[in-house]
């Protein structure tokens, strides 16, 4: 049999808080479906994080409805879905038992009995987000032993092994972080969360185990992969990693790797004001996500009114320091196009990049006073 790995859709995920990526997540999943069906699976295996928050948005609702009615009920293609750590378990689940005679199978909380789809010889282990104080009220005769998130695998993971039937090939769909795991920086979810992290041991036993949590593809060992976030979320890493979806043969073993063509190319240029605005970029980069960084001027107003007209695209940019020439700050277009009125989120962004760390509240009123000042003076001339 040959199933479709796929994870971290975060639908409803927006560029901090501006930019939709709705059209891109559309593009990209009815590419998946494209190669589903060419590749004649028996399955879809989504490894968490669907949503990008527990509460998704009605844009991100509408795209998971259409979609999930499209590959259930017209391709007719069975969906095998767990809750990452962005998924609201309960919201996720909701309906679960009646959505299995539509061929869709989801895993919102973990339970004392492994919730575990036999299709033909293939048996599907759905393993969802889990936390140590959840495994051990589900597991209260282990609850002693649980000490650690690798404790907590094992013992959820001992108790699947132990049902594994004699002849049958076992997949498991879970959502975690590895040791030695590479990240990126959408990843920062994960990065703040080193403690979950458990080594891939735990996975033992299984012959294929179909990770979500991290976004940049990769394979941990022969059994056990990461088919990383459908598109690029952020800038570096994700520009030069090429997002794909993992076709497994349980038969042969065999992975397929296919990649997904992107909606937007996400491209960071580095050059002067005028060469970035002279330069004959492909259409792919002048019409794709752009961060700019300008290496010789500051950036006000007017350089990124002149900008957006080359790139039509255009999230974010850096620009000189005010005082030191080896000082940069990094702001959103948006950001850039509220500082008037929104003065203390650039002083933020200006600590978190020049002093490379938030301003604390001292320092906080130290610059609202400032601004108050500034502005009076301003009304008195």
């Amino acid at each position: 049999m040959k199933f479709l790995h796929t994870s971290d859709w975060h639908l409803g995920m927006t560029f901090r808080g501006g930019v939709s990526y709705g059209r891109d997540q559309r593009y990209v999943i009815d590419n998946i479906c494209r190669i589903a069906v060419n590749e004649k699976v028996d399955g879809i295996l989504l490894a968490g994080d669907v949503f990008d928050k527990s509460i998704a948005s009605q844009e991100a609702i509408r795209i998971y409805d259409e979609v999930m009615t499209y590959i259930c009920a017209e391709l007719d293609i069975p969906v095998y879905m767990i809750a990452g750590n962005h998924d609201g378990a309960e919201r996720i689940a909701q309906c679960s038992e009646l959505l299995k005679k539509s061929g869709l199978y989801i895993a919102g909380a973990i339970t004392d009995r492994p919730q575990v789809i036999n299709v033909n010889d293939v048996d599907i282990y759905l393993l969802p987000w889990i936390s140590t104080d959840k495994v051990r009220s589900v597991y209260p005769d282990k609850a002693d032993s649980i000490s650690s998130m690798e404790d907590a695998y094992r013992v959820v993971l001992d108790s699947y092994r132990a049902t594994f039937v004699h002849g049958h090939k076992n997949i498991l769909v879970s959502h975690a972080f590895l040791v030695n795991a590479d990240t990126s920086v959408s990843d920062r979810a994960a990065e703040v969360g080193r403690a979950t992290m458990v080594g891939s041991y735990v996975f033992d036993g299984f012959d294929y185990v179909a990770l979500g949590h991290l976004h940049g593809p990769q394979q941990i060992n022969k059994h056990i992969r990461y088919s990383g976030s459908p598109m690029a979320y952020s800038f570096g890493k994700e520009e030069k990693q090429e997002k794909s979806v993992t076709i497994i043969d349980t038969d042969t073993r065999e992975q397929l790797i296919v990649p997904i063509p992107q909606l937007h190319k996400r491209t960071t240029l580095s050059d002067t004001f005028d060469n970035l605005m002279k330069a004959d970029y492909e259409e792919s980069i002048l019409n794709g996500y752009v961060r700019l960084e300008v290496t010789d001027s500051y950036v006000g107003m007017d350089s990124i009114a002149a900008f957006r007209e080359k790139y039509s695209n255009l999230l974010e940019i850096s620009g000189k320091g005010f005082e030191r020439d080896d000082a940069r700050i990094t702001m959103t277009i948006e950001e850039f196009e509220n500082a008037d009125s929104d003065p203390e989120a650039v002083f933020t962004r200006y600590c978190q990049d020049i002093l490379e760390q938030a301003p604390g509240e001292h320092l906080l009123n130290v610059f609202k006073e400032a601004v108050k000042e500034y502005q009076k003076e301003v009304i008195e001339e």
